[in-house]
């Protein structure tokens, strides 16, 4: 018997030396930022305005594809509901499509690998390192808390393939996902997470090319900081933006790394008013950053579109996307590649979707 344990001991230190050798260390410089074309004339274009039947629609995500974009959302009776799934909608040179459900609870159970059950959906964003494929928050037992972030690969007719992103030990439970990837230099990139249970914090997670993790970074202070919207400005510095889980919180929240996501400081305030609530932003490059946020602590109904010009330590309003019109919360914005700049967010205190399309010569107007 101790002969057995032996062998199979220094096999496990022989299977490990040899997978370490042969792992490629990860490269910790970021794609940096391309500058926007500002646009000869000024655009903006409100091209989708959503009212669910009844109950919520909340969350869209921004799915880039050839041609034009999709917005996808979750939508159902209420948010964290058993009848809740992921719906949307595709947009190109010949308008808009009719919504159709693009994720049911059902049709993504079926697709585990093991089969398991899916009580109901949340955020979901785009899988920017395959094609056709989503990240989504996928939840089997209780509640947020207990949800799991999932790679799923869509077919024609729904989801295909879908596996969980092994994040934890702890039941690889309470991590979930809402805003987009971030390219490397090398081409690979990483998840944006958070963890909700307990000890809450933001995360970026490093993937490979076949989708499986590779590392995990925190980025995490004395907050509950969550929804981490990271931005790179450079090949090393990058900053993230983060909602604060505390409802005591009224202030929008900050990390910033130097190398590359390898590290983040402690997690503090900055000085824009935010009720608990995400934002979008897009790097300009040049240290410029645009900004979609509720900066107004007391009205849920204010979203303004912001301008930073020294990697967000400083802020000017651009233009007010939204006021005096119920709750309008979760933004989502990106870039394609003519130069127009996508928006989209939940409005009426999650009953519906709106989506509005500009540019920078916009954007940026007196």
């Amino acid at each position: 018997m101790q002969i057995a344990i032996l062998v199979l001991a220094a096999l496990s230190v022989a299977l490990s030396a040899w997978a370490i050798r042969r792992d490629v260390p990860l490269m910790w410089e970021w794609a940096e930022p391309v500058p926007l074309a500002e646009g000869d004339a000024p655009l903006f274009q409100t091209v989708l305005d959503y009212t669910a039947p009844e109950g919520e629609a909340h969350s869209p995500g921004i799915i880039l594809r050839d041609g034009g974009y999709s917005i996808l959302w979750f939508e159902g009776s209420q948010e964290a509901r058993a009848d809740v799934d992921i719906v949307g909608v595709d947009m190109d040179a010949e308008g808009v499509s009719p919504v159709t459900r693009r994720v049911t609870r059902g049709g993504l159970s079926d697709a585990f690998e093991p089969r398991q059950l899916v009580v109901t959906l949340g955020n979901t964003v785009q899988n920017d390192a395959s094609q056709d494929a989503l990240y989504a928050t996928v939840v089997s037992v209780g509640g947020w808390a207990m949800a799991s972030a999932a790679d799923v690969r869509m077919g024609p007719d729904g989801p295909e393939v879908a596996r969980k992103l092994n994040l934890s030990p702890l039941l690889n439970r309470s991590f979930l996902v809402k805003s987009p990837m971030v390219e490397y230099a090398d081409g690979s990139h990483a998840l944006p997470v958070y963890f909700e249970m307990g000890q809450t914090y933001g995360a970026l997670v490093r993937l490979d090319a076949s989708g499986q993790v590779r590392d995990m970074r925190r980025i995490a202070g004395p907050v509950k900081a969550i929804q981490p919207m990271v931005v790179p400005l450079d090949a090393r510095r990058a900053v993230a933006f983060m909602r604060n889980f505390d409802g005591a919180g009224k202030r929008l929240l900050i990390s910033r790394s130097e190398d590359g996501g390898q590290s983040w400081d402690r997690v503090r305030e900055t000085d824009i008013p935010n009720p608990s609530a995400p934002v979008a932003a897009l790097g300009l490059a040049a240290d410029r950053i645009l900004m979609a946020v509720n900066d107004d602590v007391s009205d849920g109904s204010i979203l303004n579109l912001t301008l930073s010009e020294d990697g967000g330590e400083t802020w000017r309003h651009l233009q007010r996307l939204e006021a005096g019109g119920g709750e309008a919360r979760y933004p989502m914005m990106r870039a394609l590649p003519d130069g127009r700049i996508v928006l989209a967010y939940s409005v009426g205190a999650k009953t519906g979707i709106r989506v509005h399309e500009f540019n920078l010569a916009w954007a940026l107007r007196a």
